[in-house]
């Protein structure tokens, strides 16, 4: 009995093609963060909130919102960074039940830095597409908003 798929062959599958490039741009990103010693999550929160906190104090929840995570394991990788001295939580100035969120100086050194390496890895990743690059991201943001 064969797959009842209704695909004629595994390269026609939408979803397995894309499982598949995301697994090969992840071990990219891992190779490109290795020397920074942080994992792919773990730098998307510090870069996030580094952006964030241009504009003022961070909620976890804001940052969980802005970069598209799980909120549990937006806590998670938060005392992870926190316990790397990477970020910490001042009292937020405007709410006194609120904690905020904040990247320490050592943390947007190592967000600046591994920022650089990451969108050099994402230029070699992706450069097979050429001048079709702008419709995939089109393309991306679409399917992130659906």
């Amino acid at each position: 009995m064969s797959l009842a798929s209704r695909h004629d062959s595994a390269d026609d599958s939408p979803g397995l093609l894309l499982w598949q490039v995301t697994n090969r741009w992840q071990a990219a990103q891992r190779a490109a963060l290795k020397p920074f010693d942080i994992t792919h999550v773990q730098f998307v929160l510090l870069a996030t909130l580094t952006y964030l906190q241009a504009s003022g104090p961070v909620t976890q929840k804001a940052l969980a919102g802005m970069a598209a995570t799980d909120p549990m394991m937006t806590s998670q990788v938060l005392r992870t960074l926190e316990s790397r001295n990477l970020v910490h939580r001042p009292a937020h100035p405007t709410d006194r039940r609120a904690r905020a969120v904040a990247v320490t100086e050592a943390g947007r050194d190592l967000a600046n830095q591994a920022v650089v390496a990451v969108e050099s890895c994402d230029a070699a990743f992706f450069a097979g597409l050429g001048d079709s690059l702008p419709a995939f991201t089109t393309a991306l943001r679409t399917l992130r908003q659906s």
